[in-house]
């Protein structure tokens, strides 16, 4: 077996599962504020449109994906990120959902000569710890706190370690902390790259979720685009329907960038075997072509946060987040005793922050606050929220 393999910590959920072991629960509805995985109805005209294609069973999918696809996506990032347009042809590549992207991309940029390193904040997504493992490179992770507004303290990484450096993860909006790097930062950061001679993966599937309309998230494509770089050089983000379009069963999302690195991409991606079933790209094409129910989607959200935050603001501490449908709240007592507790009192679930983070020079920077999801209806989460109060006001 690959040695590497006995690096990979359990899943968090994994982590939860054993910590709510033996616990008894009250008799009233369960409420699951811990996995992100959007509640809101999936768009009916995609659904009508994968059910009329499903004939398409019958073929073989192509990894590069359907022109019509790569040419929908490129259209919908150029006008989200004010790009002077993307190359369908070159700069842009259909994947199964940003999950299966993001492990599968260290796999193919990696060195595996030398010590190469993967920086990633902490807490992260676990999906780049383990890639970094697999493709034989060593993780280093930077601390996301408040003291730095909940990004990646930059300022910890030698000039030895951006040296080392192959590979850069970047998550904006952070999960779980909804922070969001601006235009300026992302410009720093692909200047040390240049330097450094890395590659910067931006995970930006939260990206379609953010409380002002007149504000979205700034990425990393858009950041380059404002340098002149319309080549994208060493800039590859990664985007998913799941979030943005509520389809996280559809397994559709994009890769675009670089088109040289891209075009290795690909070339892993044909011995990989993870092509995108034809139905899914039509009916994906019909998500990326309609900005009306993202619009719609986000006002659900906003009035969720504002809900959950006026109930929960008098009793715990947390920052409103600028994009993802996380709260990162700090907890008043230990947090994995906080997820226990509140499971075995209020059968409400919530994810406990040092299950996201590893320690670092003796920090964890998730101790003491969990990730609560705020994704399933809106009933659901009011009635989650008074539950919360409930237990913090009975300890």
């Amino acid at each position: 077996m690959n040695p590497e393999l006995q690096r990979l910590q359990p899943y968090p959920f994994e982590k939860l599962r054993e910590l709510f072991s033996g616990v008894e629960t009250p008799d009233k509805p369960h409420i699951a504020l811990s996995i992100g995985e959007p509640k809101h109805a999936s768009p009916a005209f995609v659904v009508d449109r994968l059910a009329q294609e499903l004939s398409r069973l019958a073929n073989y999918p192509n990894t590069k994906g359907l022109p019509e696809l790569r040419q929908s996506i490129a259209h919908w990032a150029t006008r989200r990120f004010a790009l002077e347009g993307l190359d369908a042809e070159k700069q842009v590549l259909p994947v199964n959902g940003t999950r299966e992207a993001l492990f599968a991309f260290a796999q193919a940029v990696i060195d595996r000569r030398g010590q190469p390193l993967v920086i990633s904040p902490n807490p992260f997504y676990q999906i780049y710890e383990g890639a970094a493992y697999l493709a034989g490179a060593e993780p280093l992770f930077l601390p996301c706190g408040e003291n730095t507004q909940f990004l990646p303290d930059f300022t910890q990484v030698t000039e030895e370690q951006w040296r080392r450096c192959q590979l850069l993860y970047l998550c904006t909006p952070g999960n779980p902390t909804g922070a969001t790097l601006s235009i300026e930062q992302l410009q720093a950061l692909i200047g040390l790259a240049d330097e450094h001679d890395f590659v910067i993966a931006s995970d930006e599937c939260y990206s379609e979720i953010y409380p002002d309309e007149s504000n979205p998230p700034a990425g990393l494509l858009q950041a380059a685009a404002a340098m002149g770089r319309h080549d994208y050089q060493r800039c590859v983000v990664f985007h998913s329907l799941s979030k943005r379009s509520n389809l996280p069963g559809l397994r559709s999302g994009f890769v675009a960038g670089d088109a040289d690195i891209l075009a290795a991409f690909l070339q892993y991606r044909t011995y990989h075997g993870c092509a995108m079933p034809v139905q899914h790209q039509i009916a994906s094409i019909q998500a990326w072509n309609d900005e009306t129910h993202v619009v719609e989607n986000r006002r659900l959200y906003r009035n969720k946060f504002k809900a959950v935050s006026d109930i929960l603001a008098p009793v715990l501490r947390f920052e409103q987040p600028d994009g993802a449908f996380y709260l990162w709240p700090e907890t008043p007592l230990d947090d994995q005793a906080f997820a226990r507790g509140l499971y075995q009192q209020q059968h409400v679930t919530v994810l406990p922050g040092s299950f996201l983070s590893r320690e670092v020079n003796g920090n964890n920077p998730g101790k003491n606050r969990v990730r609560m999801a705020l994704v399933a209806e809106p009933e659901e989460c009011t009635e989650a929220a008074h539950r919360i109060r409930r237990f913090i006001e009975s300890l």
